[in-house]
């Protein structure tokens, strides 16, 4: 076993799964219940998908939330740059009067 990384036995959307994680209890529990909970949302939108299909849409979803996520925190990050860098210049203006 690596240093550091835990094996957990769990459930993954009903299927049990050795994981081998470095995170604590608690997060592979998280983990676990966020993939759970996306995967019954495809089931229960479309009750005759596949297992197979339900899973890969599932994986689409959570993608699209972390890339829309990844994007608005980019987006915030520019306009806290932005401010800083306004900020500065109008401290660097009051030490330069």
């Amino acid at each position: 076993m690596e240093a550091g990384k835990n094996v957990y036995e769990v459930q993954v959307a009903g299927l049990p799964l050795k994981l081998r994680s470095s995170h604590d209890q608690s997060t592979v529990n998280e983990l676990i219940g966020f993939v759970d909970q996306k995967v019954k949302e495809v089931m229960g939108a479309a009750p005759s998908i596949s297992f197979q299909n339900a899973l890969l849409l599932a994986a689409l979803n959570i993608a699209e939330d972390l890339v829309l996520l990844k994007r608005v925190a980019r987006q915030e990050l520019g306009a806290l740059e932005t401010q800083a860098e306004r900020i500065l210049e109008q401290i660097e203006e009051a030490q330069s009067n």
